[in-house]
């Protein structure tokens, strides 16, 4: 294909924008030429960015999928409840589909849209943008598949998810309660599960247990004399959750992108529109008074065939924001990473080696929280596009639903207290 890859965009919050900006970037290699949103502003500001035609803006996507195919892809970027149906919908149309994490909210609608994408004989890839991190990949691939570390033995992975982003996106924000969004391990770290489930080889998981709840943002612990908003707050300087200084403090410094870009969908963040979001909108109240019901600290453990153990724990509670780290034990040395760099210890030499990776991304899509990521897997989708050739995808269908339905077994075993066995009906 030497023409540019057409793309349309269902969704046109932050993640639709950071990903179609890569055509901004190359516009030799990609094209927007459509977008749906029911939001005007969102749609508009999207339009002006790519100079798209009038007709093909849609307030709703359902008419975008009605006309004759006129791209090669589409990028889903809906909110986590509205994946599944456009999803099948453009992959039954014949558009290759870079679908954003989590694939659905249920086992059943993941299994579906796979079973959909084979059946139209279109890729899907998922957003699972630590797979396309230059340092992670290179974990995998140069150093695990290469033997430097033997056999993988034990794998411990850390979620920070940082004590602000957390009030913000899982208390006040769109993820905060199950019923509207999914459960807190799906929506912030099937992510995490599809990496150690990754660099475990692709194994199948026998057992899993996990145990969580939510802390501390409960109406218990609100404080005394705390308001039910933060601008009427009277203590609102000794809450480090103030919405007062995630949003007011950072617009009066300059920062106009995430997370204050987010409370004010309809116009450009300023004093004046945070505060009037902060005012009547649900990122102004108090985190102790808010109908959030997700997990804020979970732990999983899993074993894989091959007697493969993992650990992993999503905290909210953390100062550092979404910088994972990970301790891979080997038969021949130890990795860990620190989400900045990788080092080895080799038990023969005694000696540790450092290792770094290039980003090679634009400084735009760093500002995502996931380095240069976001940049290689739009890079990926499209060369996969370009060229035909789904085996660019990092994040296929296959291994991606597997890691998926592990993270619907881990959050089972939560609710129902009992190690799950994957797959064994036996112990049901």
């Amino acid at each position: 294909m030497t023409s540019p890859v057409r793309v349309i965009v269902v969704g046109a919050g932050c993640r639709g924008e950071i990903y179609s900006h890569y055509a901004s970037i190359h516009p030799e290699r990609v094209e927007v030429v459509g977008v749906a949103d029911p939001r005007k502003f969102a749609r508009t500001k999207l339009q002006q960015q790519h100079k798209i035609e009038d007709e093909n803006i849609f307030e709703d996507w359902h008419n975008m999928v009605e006309r004759e195919k006129f791209a090669d892809a589409v990028l889903i970027c809906t909110p986590d409840r509205l994946h599944k149906e456009p999803a099948m919908a453009f992959a039954k149309k014949g558009y290759h589909v870079l679908l954003e994490k989590p694939m659905a909210t249920t086992a059943e609608d993941c299994s579906a849209i796979v079973e959909a994408c084979t059946l139209s004989g279109v890729m899907l890839s998922v957003g699972h943008v630590l797979r396309y991190d230059p340092l992670i990949h290179k974990i995998k691939v140069n150093l695990i598949d290469a033997g430097v570390i033997g056999d993988v033995i034990h794998i411990q992975h850390l979620e920070p998810v940082g004590f602000y982003h957390f009030a913000h996106s899982f208390v006040r924000g769109s993820w905060r309660n199950e019923a509207e969004s999914s459960f807190a391990l799906l929506a912030k770290s099937c992510h995490d599960i599809d990496l150690i489930h990754h660099w475990a080889g692709a194994r199948r998981c026998v057992k899993v247990s996990s145990f969580g709840s939510l802390s501390h943002f409960t109406k218990i612990n609100k404080p005394t004399g705390a308001a039910d908003r933060c601008l009427d707050c009277s203590v609102e300087r000794d809450c480090p959750y103030s919405a007062r200084k995630i949003y007011v403090d950072r617009v009066k410094q300059g920062h106009t992108g995430w997370p204050v870009s987010v409370i004010c969908p309809n116009s450009f963040p300023d004093i004046e529109s945070v505060t009037e979001a902060l005012r009547n909108g649900p990122y102004g109240r108090c985190v102790y008074d808010c109908d959030n019901d997700v997990c804020s600290n979970q732990v999983v453990n899993m074993e894989f065939e091959g007697g493969v153990t993992a650990a992993f724990s999503m905290v909210a509670f953390t100062e550092e924001i979404c910088q994972r780290k990970t301790t891979i034990s080997g038969s021949k040395g130890e990795l860990s990473y620190n989400g900045h760099e990788i080092r080895v210890f080799d038990f023969l030499t005694e000696t540790a080696t450092k290792h770094v990776a290039h980003i090679n991304a634009p400084k735009h899509f760093g500002m995502s929280g996931h380095g240069g990521a976001d940049y290689h897997l739009m890079d990926a989708f499209i060369s996969a596009v370009a060229n035909n050739d789904p085996s660019l995808i990092r994040s296929g269908p296959g291994e991606t639903l597997q890691s998926h339905l592990l993270v619907f077994e881990a959050e089972r075993s939560r609710l129902e207290g009992r190690v799950v066995y994957p797959g064994d009906t036996s112990h049901s």
